[in-house]
C-alpha cells in the first residue's frame, strides 16, 4: 500500500484489515501445502539414505549384551589393560560405531562397580 496507515481513516483501515485477513487464509493453505511437499521431499531423502541437513543419519548398532556384560565376560578370571580389553570385546563381536570406543570403555569400566582396578589401566572382573 503506498499511502501510510496513519494517514488513513476508520472506514479505510477496517477495510485494509479485512482485506488483509482474506488474503491471511489463502497463504495458510500455501503454506500447508509446501509443508507437506517438503515433507514428502524429506522422507524421500531419508529412504534414499540421506539427511535434509547434509550429514548422513548415524546409524547404532545393536548388540546382544551391553558393554559393561560383555566387558565382564571378556575379563573374567583375567587381568587386562583398557585397549586390550576393548579390542577383545570388539573382536567378540560387540559392535560401536563410537570414533573413541577406548574411552567409553574406560568409563564403563571405572563407572560400573563391577570391575576392581588393579594397577595403573590394569583391571580385572570383581
Amino acid at each position: 500500500m503506498a499511502r501510510s496507515l496513519a494517514r488513513l481513516s476508520i472506514i479505510e483501515l477496517h477495510a485494509e484489515i479485512r482485506r488483509r485477513q482474506r488474503s491471511t487464509g489463502a497463504l495458510q493453505r500455501r503454506h500447508a501445502r509446501l509443508m507437506a511437499m517438503a515433507d514428502a521431499i524429506r522422507a524421500q531423502i531419508e529412504r534414499l539414505g540421506g539427511s535434509v541437513n547434509g550429514s548422513t543419519p548415524r546409524v547404532r548398532p545393536k548388540n546382544d549384551m551391553t558393554l559393561v556384560e560383555a566387558l565382564a565376560a571378556a575379563l573374567k578370571g583375567k587381568t587386562m589393560s583398557v585397549t586390550d580389553v576393548a579390542q577383545t570385546v570388539q573382536e567378540r563381536g560387540y559392535r560401536t560405531s563410537s570414533n573413541n570406543f577406548r574411552t567409553q570403555v574406560n568409563l564403563a569400566l571405572i563407572k560400573s562397580g563391577k570391575f576392581k582396578r588393579v594397577g595403573r589401566g590394569e583391571y580385572t572382573a570383581k
